[in-house]
């Protein structure tokens, strides 16, 4: 099967060559992210491969359907950036990867609160500077504090095990329960107002849905415990930026580690520094000494990589067969 290959860096061609090498496909590999001004990459080919960032919208999605794509792959778990009804009208099968690594993204979630906690990143670029001072860096242990999960899906539930690791009282909120979950790591599912008023952490892992879209806005900030930390390595728009600004200039909240924005397309992935940054929100965002980003760099491991690309090249060699889709995606 020959495929267009967007938004790929030398990672994602590594890793599926790697991976292609048994498979056989046709890999054709394209720097720019698929829209409506790189659409046209994709002729001749009978399916795309977009990433997180890419934009399948309704006129992207008839323009690959006259060029005669068949199967849209996504690299990803989610499915924000497609018009699922416009695939589905065109006759594109659509396909993901929904669980390339939940513990790399829950180990990233992790890394954020503990440099954000202890100020890693404060102390790292002192001591460069051979400033060996400890003021500004206390932070709190996370032995007996309480750790709020929104979404238990695979990522939320190694983020619980974790915070169990360390010691942590664990909530969490979720529209679909799991009690035998809960049972086996010893969490509790409260109400998502409960949580907010009560965790010291809360780090979000669910999907960005219209029902999800601004699910922290001002009022759930406003809920949360003073000094709480908020780590977000889901989807960016979770978080109402313009409301988290507010809540950090007021001094509401701790800490915040972002892996995720809301408007990182165009930023993400890409290298600015000759360039500057044109987002007045994320470079407001940077100013903050309790605030730590990085550019969506969750999924970003060995293992990550490898499972992406065998399960994207698995969904080719499926349709290809006829087989059934596991990882179809329907409306």
């Amino acid at each position: 099967m020959k495929i267009a290959v967007f938004d790929t860096k030398h990672y994602d061609r590594q890793a599926l060559d790697a991976a292609n090498l048994s498979a056989g496909h046709e890999l054709h590999y394209f720097a720019p992210r698929l829209d409506g001004a790189t659409v046209e990459l994709a002729a001749g080919s009978e399916a795309v491969c977009p990433f997180v960032n890419d934009r399948l919208d309704a006129a992207v999605v008839a323009r690959l359907a006259a060029l005669g794509v068949k199967l849209v792959l996504l690299r990803c778990a989610g499915y924000n950036g497609v018009d699922l009804a416009a695939c589905a009208s065109h006759g594109l099968t659509v396909a993901r990867v929904p669980a390339y690594s939940p513990h790399a993204v829950a180990e990233h979630a992790f890394a954020l609160l503990l440099a954000v906690n202890r100020r890693i990143h404060k102390a790292y670029v002192r001591v460069r500077e051979m400033d060996f001072s400890l003021d500004g860096l206390v932070g709190f242990d996370l032995y007996g504090k309480t750790f709020g999960v929104i979404g238990t899906g695979r990522i939320g539930e190694a983020a619980i095990a974790i915070a169990r690791g360390f010691g942590m009282r664990v909530l969490a909120s979720d529209v679909q329960q799991d009690a035998a979950l809960a049972a086996r790591l010893g969490f509790s599912y409260v109400p998502q107002a409960q949580l907010l008023a009560e965790a010291d952490v809360v780090s979000l892992h669910l999907p960005l849905l219209p029902q999800t879209r601004h699910l922290i806005d001002r009022q759930a900030l406003a809920a949360m415990k003073p000094g709480c930390v908020l780590v977000n390595t889901s989807r960016g728009g979770l978080v109402d930026t313009p409301a988290l600004i507010a809540a950090l200039k007021s001094g509401h909240l701790g800490g915040v580690g972002l892996d995720v924005y809301e408007m990182e397309e165009g930023v993400f992935f890409q290298n600015l520094s000759d360039t500057g940054l044109q987002d007045d929100q994320l470079a407001r965002l940077l100013t903050f000494p309790n605030v730590l980003v990085t550019s969506h760099q969750g999924f970003l491991t060995a293992e990550a990589l490898h499972n992406i690309a065998t399960t994207t090249l698995g969904n080719a060699t499926d349709f290809a067969l006829g087989r059934p889709l596991a990882n179809e995606i329907r409306l």
